[in-house]
């Protein structure tokens, strides 16, 4: 990746001193820490295409049960108290 736009940010000394000690935790540099909170934080889907995940994925059509019976498919029950020594 090329780094070629350079901003200038102001940290409280508590702030600082934190990021200093995980960047170097993380055996990396502060600047690539604030770069990788960045790129998480706001580049990652948009709310539009996330909806259009969700509306995707709303209409398949797949088979489920009722919650009774996928409980009972996930869940299976022991028939006594001997079934589980």
């Amino acid at each position: 990746m090329e780094l070629s736009k350079k901003t200038t940010i102001l940290l409280s000394p508590a702030l600082h001193e934190r990021l200093t000690s995980l960047a170097e935790e993380r055996r990396t540099s502060l600047g690539e820490l604030v770069r990788s909170a960045c790129e998480h934080q706001y580049m990652g889907a948009t709310r539009a295409e996330k909806l259009a995940a969700v509306q995707r994925m709303a209409s398949r059509r797949s088979p489920v049960g009722t919650p009774a019976q996928i409980k009972k498919e996930s869940v299976p029950r022991l028939k006594s108290y001997d079934d589980i020594s």
